[in-house]
């Protein structure tokens, strides 16, 4: 499976190019267009048990849709919900995403979630990760554009968690208040923080979900009783 892009970084659309029989997975709903003799099957992936885990506990569908191309190859695009950008990651091994990030995978990648402890619970995530593991390209969403920030050992960097998209199976992480005290936190804007630890790669995106909906559910006229 081959993947480009296109009108990145505010409008990002990736296109995954079959051979003849070959096989990809997306997100329910990720589709955008595909070429012709493209077959298209939506089914719960894992079972009931499996589908429970990435769409109740990981904040993912509980179908996925898989994509076969016919004899002479094909193509499917896909893009996310949000404006923004995308990431094609090449999974030999594992990486773990924030909730929503999952766009589309090779058929060599698993899409499940993971328990990340309770300093999840805190920081937004739900207290579980998605966790992407085995080997091929992996299509990575975010809202608005993605950094990469490089981690030699020991180095380590401070990111909002609103702000995290995906990082590295061998990166450790912490959660913490970015101000101590209830009364700094608020003042500041800021709530809770990873500090991710190397050797390895986070990716950022440059806007933050939890922040458009909070705005959102502020402005809608629904909001204000």
């Amino acid at each position: 499976m081959d993947v480009t892009t296109r009108h990145a970084p505010s409008f990002a659309v990736a296109r995954l190019t079959l051979a003849g029989g070959e096989s990809m997975n997306a997100e329910s709903g990720a589709m955008m267009a595909t070429s012709a003799g493209v077959e298209v099957e939506s089914k719960m992936r894992g079972g009931l048990k499996g589908a429970f885990k990435r769409g109740i506990l990981g904040g993912e569908s509980l179908f996925v849709s898989t994509f076969t191309a016919p004899s002479q190859g094909g193509w499917v695009d896909v893009a996310a919900r949000l404006p923004g950008d995308l990431v094609v990651l090449e999974v030999d091994g594992a990486v773990n995403l924030a909730r929503g990030a999952y766009l589309a995978a090779d058929e060599g990648v698993t899409i499940d979630a993971k328990w990340g402890g309770f300093k999840n619970l805190v920081g937004g995530e739900g207290g579980f990760l998605v966790r992407a593991e085995g080997r091929g390209p992996l299509v990575v969403a975010a809202y608005g554009a993605i950094d990469v920030v490089e981690l030699a050992a020991g180095e380590s960097v401070i990111v909002d968690s609103g702000h995290m998209v995906a990082y590295g199976d061998g990166v450790e992480f912490s959660l913490r208040k970015v101000a101590s005290g209830l009364i700094q936190s608020a003042k500041s804007g800021e709530g809770f923080v990873f500090e991710f630890r190397g050797p390895g790669r986070v990716w950022t995106q440059s806007r933050n979900p939890g922040q458009l909906i909070s705005w959102l559910t502020a402005e809608l006229p629904f909001s204000r009783g």
